[in-house]
């Protein structure tokens, strides 16, 4: 039967076939452009060739994803003046703009001013929209449409049908954008300005890491000349993580923003050792930064001589008191250790210059730079100022009690000291087994000594995790620019986790950042969230707990386990339904667990791998589980989980980070008795 003509779906269809066509023209345009013309050398057309590829990727048409998800209705044309009764324009809402041959638009970008209503308007507050208009798709088709006719008092506000299906979609492989499903207290943080750092607490499935990605392509869009020119950075707490968000910004059409986690940041040495925990809390807080500065500047020594400068027939003599000045006045500016010590020998130049005008002469820039090449002035400055290597310093630090002690009396403790004293001191930098924290310790070195480059923006996911030294690495990335910071202090699980954001904040630089709260919970099921949220009085008190918007209240089921035999049933079970698995355990349980999937014939990958639909199963030490979500999760002996951490507190965290990773299912199976924390309040 053939589908009438005027039949909205089929007139959206169309829509959609054309703007494709549309699109694809437009990187056909692209593609044929003739640079030979245009550049004056091989290094213009090389950026100009390499800048014409880039606008090829962001304009690939992908199949599988929608073009556009929206259609927005206006009262009246947005900006424009109107005739009365004249109707107002209508706007495809997508991740991309798409025009026409004659210019005029097809798709708007969702991020452009004219689209933002689709994510506000409401009953309450229409904001000059008649209707919006939401688009369903199976894989690439357009299979539906749903309507809210906003400027009708008559109907009634509804919960939209499609946004809770595409909330509730079943998830395999890498994490999706959510451009399709940003909620208006989501969207205010995502449109904020570049140039203040927002801090978003938000608990589990509310969305923040999504958040802030949508946030860089949003200020990539509004500020893309200057952003450009600064550079973006997303910092994720592992590579399997960093792995699981990458396609996101791709998919917005977001080429160029870099992904790292800290420890890429620092990487000044090899990584051979690790610390205790008592040691890496000391390396991690800020006051070892004084003790830094302290034996940094302990290099310089004031004069004991005068200078003699020779220069033909004529000496010239700067006197030990007027190094004497120059020195204080250079400690005094408080400049970087390297820039001072870049600013001493022209300081002596200079003192010489004045020397020689007042005897007669007419000195210029150019023998101001050759006094300051003098051997004796460089000899000079070798001694005053000698030259430091960071790495070095640290090792020093680390390795000599007496030095150690002498310059961090009054900031660390005798028991402290003795914490991160190394028990056998490396030789030299290449051979010390430096661990995470120290790599931490030689970056603050480094910038004490030249400063680090500053990005536009950078993006810091798992916050509530870092150490106050690795906040102040990340803050020294964005000194002259700004942050989005993003975590959760009920998922702290590391034993430096931080207290509070606003201490957080202030070792990053960021004291005056805006603190939003996000509590509306888009992923975890109710049931599951609510499960978790008991432990939330241990291990956060006073965090507001997450709720569940899901219409679909999710599986949820803890039963017992005697035998390894029933965890690996658990997963054969939930590997019917559609959709990703994780099978979470504590660390020391996945090799039995591993073999035991193995002796079953059920494949499993590991975190960060992409999952198919012939794997669909992921074995996940809970060590690793953060950030990471499935649609159904087997979570296997929560108290091993707890008793795998070095304290209960970070424990109960651990196993709340565990409990939250399920999007539409969770089973908790275990043998040995759960932890009294997860008993009903």
């Amino acid at each position: 039967m053939s589908t009438p003509v005027d039949d909205p779906l089929s007139r959206e269809r169309s829509h959609l076939a054309s703007s494709r066509s549309a699109l694809r023209a437009m990187r056909e345009d692209v593609e044929a452009l003739d640079i030979s013309d245009v550049t004056a050398n091989w290094v213009n057309a090389e950026a100009l060739h390499h800048q014409i590829e880039k606008r090829i990727k962001a304009l690939a048409d992908l199949s599988d994803t929608p073009l556009f998800f929206g259609r927005l209705d206006y009262l009246h044309t947005p900006g424009a003046e109107q005739a009365e009764g004249a109707e107002g324009e209508r706007f495809y809402i997508g991740r991309r703009h798409v025009h026409d041959a004659d210019g005029d638009p097809m798709v708007i970008d969702w991020r452009a001013p004219v689209s933002q209503p689709f994510y506000r308007a409401s009953k309450k507050d229409p904001l000059d929209i008649a209707l919006r208009r939401r688009f369903g798709y199976t894989g690439g088709d357009l299979t539906a449409y749903e309507d809210e006719h906003l400027s009708d008092p008559t109907e009634a506000a509804k919960t939209s049908s499609l946004l809770q299906q595409e909330i509730e979609r079943p998830r395999v492989g890498p994490m999706r954008d959510i451009v399709a499903t940003i909620q208006p207290e989501q969207d205010e943080i995502v449109r904020s300005g570049l140039s203040g750092t927002v801090c978003v607490q938000g608990g589990p499935g509310t969305g923040k890491t999504a958040v802030g990605l949508h946030r860089v392509a949003y200020l990539l869009y509004a500020h893309r000349e200057r952003l450009a020119r600064t550079g973006t950075l997303v910092i994720g707490p592992n590579r399997s993580f960093l792995h699981y968000i990458e396609q996101v910004l791709p998919t917005l059409g977001e080429l160029t923003v870099q992904q790292a986690t800290v420890e890429d940041l620092v990487a000044h040495v090899e990584i051979k050792g690790t610390d205790d925990a008592t040691a890496a809390v000391v390396k991690g807080d800020a006051r070892m930064a004084q003790v830094l500065r302290r034996a940094l500047y302990a290099h310089v020594t004031l004069p004991t001589e005068p200078v003699m400068v020779v220069r033909g027939s004529r000496r010239w003599r700067v006197a030990q008191y007027e190094l004497d000045d120059i020195v204080r006045e250079l400690l005094d500016r408080d400049i970087r250790y390297g820039a001072a010590r870049e600013a001493l020998p022209q300081r002596i130049a200079h003192a010489v210059l004045v020397q020689m005008e007042r005897s007669g002469e007419a000195p210029d820039d150019r023998v101001q730079d050759a006094v300051a090449r003098n051997s004796a002035v460089k000899a000079a400055v070798k001694v005053i100022w000698p030259a430091v290597d960071p790495a070095k310093l640290v090792l020093r630090l680390l390795s000599d009690a007496d030095f150690l002690a002498e310059h961090a009396e009054g900031i660390l403790g005798e028991e402290e000291q003795k914490a991160v004293l190394w028990t056998r001191p490396a030789r030299s930098v290449k051979s010390a087994k430096w661990a995470t924290a120290d790599a931490v310790l030689i970056d603050e070195a480094t910038d004490l000594i030249q400063r680090t480059h500053s990005l536009g923006h950078v993006v810091l996911d798992e916050a509530q995790d870092l150490s106050p030294m690795q906040y102040r690495a990340v803050g020294r990335r964005c000194t002259t620019g700004s942050a989005t910071v993003l975590g959760d202090l009920a998922q702290g699980t590391t034993p430096w986790a931080t207290r509070g954001w606003q201490e957080a904040l202030t070792h990053l630089g960021k004291q005056d950042a805006l603190v939003e709260e996000l509590t509306a919970g888009f992923r975890v099921p109710t049931d599951v969230i609510t499960y978790a949220s008991r432990l939330l009085p241990h291990i956060a008190p006073g965090l507001t707990p997450v709720v569940s918007i899901r219409e679909n209240p999710g599986h949820f089921e803890v039963r017992t386990a005697p035998a390894t035999t029933d965890v690996v049933e658990a997963c054969r079970e939930l590997l019917r339904h559609e959709g990703s698995t994780g099978l979470i355990a504590a660390d020391a349980r996945v090799p039995e667990l591993a073999r035991a999937l193995a002796e079953a014939g059920i494949p499993y990958l590991g975190p960060g791998e992409e999952t198919t639909q012939e794997t669909r199963l992921t074995l996940v030490p809970a060590s690793l589980a953060k950030g990471l979500e499935y649609d159904y999760v087997v979570l296997d002996e929560p108290q091993a989980v707890v008793d795998g951490e070095p304290d209960e507190r970070t424990g109960l965290r651990r196993l709340y980070v565990a409990l939250t990773r399920a999007v539409s299912g969770l089973i908790v199976t275990h043998a040995a008795a759960l932890p009294p924390q997860l008993a009903s309040p």
